[in-house]
């Protein structure tokens, strides 16, 4: 294993770019897909944001640095990553905000339609949002599909859905989904699609426009590095535009905001999707983090986190099976996304010795550990040595297996 680790670390073609992170000594980060780790631009832009723009500019740089333009700007380079021409993409608001208005904007545009279909599987908000999204819009009923049975729910209900809402990767094992096949069946129907990309943005090319995905979603700190709560972004498809009613009317999505108008009137394009005054400050450290993709062949990127899954998964069939440790990521790379889950039934205490023995992983309840691999600065070594560490805990039997306290990160 060593072997072949270290010759495919020495091919790597993108192992230059490890150096635009500031990632710690001694630490091998395998949790980006929660946190990515700091980009080196990071630092520098931030402090200009504060000690010149805004410690010297002052309230002058909503229009002399830019800052007014900012969800706009920043969403047109997160559109580049994501397949989609500009002038369709919108940073700014969490996650959450970001969902709740692509959920009640999908459902809107089939106004008789009265389901809403989600992934039982989907990440919680996703979930409860989708709830909330039906309480407040009389007679929506949400309904739980997995993707694999959703050709099935639609040949028989698909006249009656308004809006089918998934996430391409499966959060807890790194299931990676069709996203083709099912924005294709969910269009045949003649409902809407919504992409939940929180685990795929940044990690693997893909195709908003050319696949003709409706609205999309995804957060600005996992793998785009943009720091803790970055800053999330919405995608609408073009042919929306003029009819995109969203939920949320802040004042930012007016036509003329500084007219201070009584009524709403939604301003043209993506533009009507902002909501309030952007956090500027952690726009712009997400811009600056955005800057470690330039170069970067997004092909080549997920061949390489490919290369590293398609290892470890190795490494634990050799090492960790004996020991009871059960890979339940997808052998089959089409099916992979960039982590890789393991169950143990101990799966907190085993996470808290890697961190101790310097090697930063997540778990999801109840059982799962999970590995994640940035493509940009993740080593095939680092694999192995997470591995190799994961194995001489689990035969000296050095965790703790007491179950995590509420409310505990990882």
């Amino acid at each position: 294993m060593s072997g072949r680790a270290a010759r495919a670390d020495a091919e790597d073609a993108l192992a230059p770019l490890a150096k635009r992170f500031l990632l710690p000594e001694g630490v091998i980060y395998l949790d980006g897909n929660s946190l990515g780790p700091l980009p080196a631009a990071v630092e520098p832009a931030l402090a200009d944001a504060v000690a010149r723009q805004w410690g010297t500019g002052l309230i002058g740089s909503w229009n002399e640095h830019g800052w007014w333009e900012a969800p706009l700007r920043i969403g047109d380079a997160i559109g580049r990553l994501v397949g989609a021409a500009p002038g369709q993409t919108v940073a700014g608001d969490s996650t959450s905000v970001q969902l709740y208005t692509a959920l009640g904007a999908a459902t809107a545009l089939r106004p008789d339609r009265p389901l809403l279909v989600t992934d039982p599987g989907h990440f919680p908000t996703d979930r409860y949002l989708a709830e909330a999204v039906a309480r407040l819009r009389d007679g929506t009923e949400v309904h739980r599909v997995a993707p694999h049975d959703l050709d099935r729910f639609l040949a028989a209900h698909g006249t009656r859905v308004a809006a089918v809402s998934y996430s391409p990767v499966d959060f807890r094992t790194g299931e990676l989904y069709d996203m083709a096949a099912l924005t294709e069946v969910t269009h045949r129907a003649g409902a809407v699609v919504v992409w939940d990309l929180c685990h795929a943005a940044g990690a693997m090319p893909l195709h908003l426009d050319a696949l003709d995905v409706d609205l999309a979603v995804g957060c600005g700190y996992k793998f785009l590095n943009g720091g803790p709560g970055a800053p999330a972004w919405l995608y609408a498809a073009r042919r929306h535009h003029d009819v995109l009613d969203t939920p949320l009317t802040g004042w930012n999505g007016h036509a003329d905001p500084f007219a201070m108008d009584p009524d709403y009137t939604p301003a043209p394009g993506v533009a009507r999707a902002r909501i309030g005054t952007p956090p500027v400050l952690s726009l712009l450290a997400l811009e600056a983090a955005l800057t470690v993709f330039e170069d970067v062949d997004l092909e080549q990127l997920r061949a390489k986190s490919l290369s590293l899954t398609e290892f470890f998964l190795d490494c634990a069939e050799e090492l960790l099976t004996p020991l009871g440790v059960t890979p339940v990521t997808p052998r089959e790379g089409a099916r992979r996304g960039s982590h890789v889950a393991l169950r143990h039934p101990h799966a907190h205490g085993l996470a808290r010795a890697l961190a101790d023995r310097g090697v930063v992983v997540d778990r999801r309840p109840p059982d799962l550990l999970r590995f994640g691999v940035n493509a940009l600065y993740t080593t095939h070594t680092e694999l192995l040595t997470a591995a190799e560490r994961l194995t001489t805990i689990l035969r000296d039997s050095a965790y703790d297996p007491t179950p995590p306290p509420p409310g505990r990160v990882t």
